[in-house]
């Protein structure tokens, strides 16, 4: 019963509130990413561009994988549900969530560390220049993402199979896949927002110094890791806190309260983190001109003075 207890909404109020807020993300995200991949697919040919598009195309295909997790989320908040009851859909949906959430914060990162060698070191030779221009990159990212996801089906987690891991007995056993399931949680976020803060003040001090010539290729690249950071601030960051302060309510033993109010803060903030499907458009804009023009081109072309000039090839 005191398992059960763990996994049930204890606000159900609040609950069916981000369950609705998980509905509007899905039904604004959805026809927007399809849009998105339906560019990349039949208008750009993303496997014959450059690396951006590649890698932008991975990015949009985890937010749609992602987003079809939504629903069924929905759904268990409405029934006031933590997670799903059923073991199989428990563990599925926790592997596509740390997945595809995972390999959206990926393609972010590489994107930015892209942009990065392209603007602070233009001449130089690197691995990931060598390897931009085939799926080699974006394949490897996604075989490295499968093994961090093996905790989530070896042994129960939040809720699934009605036990919780994150308990305090659990940690006091010192257990091996609770551990590094949290230590997957925090460095897929702490190391690429470390990444993404240094890229940003190196492209923005190259901006700074440079005094001469064309400032407009500078300038983009500035916008495109300012409006990652932003992305990546306003939906992962706040959740990483959340789930902080729940362990530490949970190691140090606090008052079943607390415990509650510190679960009930991480599942909001969680959900916060799905606006990143509707954001992420944000990033392919600022990538390129081009590309937005394509957009607007082929889906709204009454807001373009010209469009017949905005047939783009590649970005």
């Amino acid at each position: 019963m005191e398992a059960k207890s763990d996994c049930d909404a204890s606000n159900q109020t609040l609950y069916k509130i981000y369950a609705a807020i998980m509905i509007v993300i899905f039904i604004l995200a959805l026809p927007l990413n399809a849009s998105v991949l339906h560019l990349f697919i039949f208008k750009l040919k993303f496997w014959k561009s450059n690396s951006n598009n590649i890698f932008l195309f991975n990015l949009v295909l985890a937010d749609i994988l992602l987003l079809f997790c939504l629903p069924i989320k929905a759904h268990n908040f409405i029934q006031g549900e933590r997670r799903s009851t059923n073991d199989t859909v428990c563990k599925a949906m926790l592997f596509m969530l740390f997945l595809n959430r995972g390999a959206s914060i990926a393609f972010l990162t590489v994107t930015s560390i892209d942009r990065y060698f392209n603007v602070v070191h233009p001449g130089r030779k690197n691995l990931l220049k060598a390897l931009k221009k085939s799926p080699q990159i974006s394949i490897l990212i996604w075989l490295l993402l499968l093994p961090l996801t093996i905790p989530t089906m070896l042994k129960n987690f939040d809720c699934c199979n009605t036990t919780w891991a994150l308990t305090h007995q659990s940690y006091s056993d010192n257990d091996v896949v609770d551990s590094l399931r949290e230590v997957v949680f925090f460095t897929q976020i702490v190391i690429p927002f470390i990444i993404l803060v240094y890229c940003t003040v190196r492209i923005v001090n190259r901006l700074r110094k440079k005094t001469i010539g064309d400032k407009t290729k500078l300038k983009r690249a500035v916008f495109l890791v300012t409006t990652v950071m932003v992305v990546f601030s306003f939906c992962f960051l706040p959740c990483t806190i959340a789930r902080m302060v729940l362990l530490i309510t949970r190691v140090q033993n606090a008052s079943e309260p607390n415990q509650d109010k510190a679960a009930v803060a991480f599942d909001g903030l969680m959900v916060l983190s799905y606006m990143d499907c509707l954001m992420d458009p944000l990033v392919y804009c600022f990538c390129s001109t081009k590309f937005k023009a394509l957009y607007l081109s082929s889906y709204f072309p009454f807001l373009m003075k010209d469009p017949q000039h905005h047939e783009i090839r590649s970005i």
